[in-house]
């Protein structure tokens, strides 16, 4: 008995430090990024001080892009979003919306509502593919295509429009999105004043959620009514803001958000474009942009802009939010352990070394050893091993300092960007991005938590979010 109690003792020091060693690292990264994008947002909006859009529209070697919008069952909104990306200002775009087997009226509606024509076009795929259907064009709006095609998912739907894509780039936008006119100018502006390929560029994706909507954009820029929404407000500024905006700095980028990114249609098309191993194709294609770099020996650039902006709805309710967030973790681990191979591998630079480890270890195992850790700590008191007075410390610096960094993203926000143009608008948002990790922040742990248990579990499925049109 007392060797077994030894055991206990010793196994639940080694949590103890690890919970700690968690903590610290996760938070000192987190830190290190935070004031790493208030450096590169200073520069980005210093550089737009003197370089406006107008030369980039107006410009000949601005390249046409092609955007695609993947739909299933999304007749609530398909006609809106539509409608939001044919307004964008670009000199020359066209839109391809893949409609990937709907049994809804999602096809039926943007029929009727872009007075749509069946047509027989050519259709040489060099992507592998579910069989399409047929090609709807409209007589009035001639950058206008719809393609009906075999349900096969998400990245299937992507592949189809890469095969009927022209263009040297093309444009992913998810189909409950709605784009600021200028955001595809501001998300070329990199690609085009690079002097490396740059293979990906990503913006930010904001809250729709209690905006107002006019004619398929958005007016006015209100918070939304519920707590949970105002909460993934927060979570969605110190993602982008800190996060993306810190890596891109860095050259880790390791993420760009699917929902609303540019892409360099060859490199796509040579690295092997969308896979259907993993529930987060956009993320996949990231790394494996990374991977095909490295092994054909190209010099490549991701980059994130914080400024071109993609509004999207988000989910308003538990039920809805636990799939997005199981999802979201599934896909993270299926990606990592497909590339284990690129972890503190100097091959791939800051990404092999910095960006691969910390997504692994703080943000996919890290899940399991923080929602452990409230369990196994109070343990360790229970049986005297740490004082309860270090313990309700560490409690209280641990949320405290989460809640500094959620501040710290919405102070950002206010300092640079200013969407949210109230002062009640910026009192509110402050107040529930400190309270944001007392009962918040678990909840979305313990889905995140799922989604990695699924994942060992070789869970595969896609949860689809339903979107019902908000704003």
């Amino acid at each position: 008995m007392e060797e077994w109690r030894q055991i206990f003792y010793h196994g639940m020091n080694m949590f103890n430090v690890l919970i700690i060693s968690y903590f610290i690292v996760g938070n000192g990264i987190y830190t290190f990024l935070m004031v790493t994008s208030l450096v590169s947002v200073w520069l980005h909006n210093r550089r737009l001080a003197y370089q406006g859009l107008q030369d980039l529209r107006e410009s000949v070697v601005t390249p046409p892009v092609t955007i695609i919008m993947p739909a299933w069952n999304e007749q609530e909104i398909i006609v809106d979003s539509v409608h939001s990306v044919l307004r964008v200002e670009y000199p020359a775009f066209e839109v391809l919306v893949v409609d990937d087997g709907s049994t809804d009226g999602t096809l039926q509606r943007l029929i009727a509502a872009f007075n749509l024509v069946k047509m027989d076009l050519i259709y040489r795929p060099r992507l592998p593919t579910k069989n399409t259907r047929g090609f709807y064009l409209s007589p009035r709006i001639p950058n206008l295509l719809v393609i009906s095609k075999d349900n096969g998912g998400k990245p299937d739907a992507l592949n189809v429009g890469i095969n009927m894509c022209r263009t040297p780039y093309f444009c992913t936008l998810d189909s409950d999105c709605l784009l600021e006119r200028d955001a595809l100018l501001r998300l070329m502006r990199p690609v085009v004043e690079s002097p490396l390929n740059t293979v990906a560029s990503g913006g930010i994706v904001r809250i729709l959620n209690g905006c107002v909507v006019k004619d398929a954009q958005v007016v006015q820029v209100r918070l939304p009514p519920t707590r949970l929404e105002r909460f993934q407000v927060v979570e969605y500024l110190r993602s982008f803001l800190f996060g993306r905006t810190g890596w891109n700095l860095l050259g880790g980028t390791l993420i760009v958000s699917g929902a609303f990114a540019i892409f360099h249609r060859e490199s796509v098309i040579e690295c092997g474009a969308f896979g259907q191993d993993t529930v987060t194709e956009d993320m996949d294609l990231i790394v494996q942009l990374h991977r095909w770099a490295v092994h054909h020996h190209r010099r490549i650039k991701m980059s994130f802009t914080s400024d071109p902006i993609c509004w999207t709805e988000c989910p308003s309710s538990f039920k809805m939010l636990a799939r997005q967030r199981r999802r979201w973790q599934l896909g993270l681990c299926q990606t990592l352990w497909k590339n284990s191979e690129m972890l503190f591998n100097r091959k791939y630079g800051v990404v092999g070394m910095l960006s691969f480890p910390f997504h692994l270890y703080v943000e996919a195992l890290g899940t399991a050893a923080e929602l452990l850790g409230y369990f196994m700590v109070p343990l360790a008191i229970l049986f005297g091993m740490v004082p309860p007075t270090l313990y309700i410390l560490f409690v209280l610096l641990a949320l405290t300092y989460g809640g500094f960094l959620s501040v710290g993203a919405v102070l950002l926000e206010e300092l640079t960007y200013r969407r949210y143009p109230g002062f009640h608008d910026l009192m509110v948002l402050l107040l529930f991005a400190f309270v944001e990790n007392l009962g918040f922040r678990q909840v979305v742990l313990f889905y995140r938590f799922q989604g990695l248990w699924r994942f060992l579990a070789g869970f595969r499925a896609w949860e689809k979010v339903a979107h019902v049109g908000t704003g």
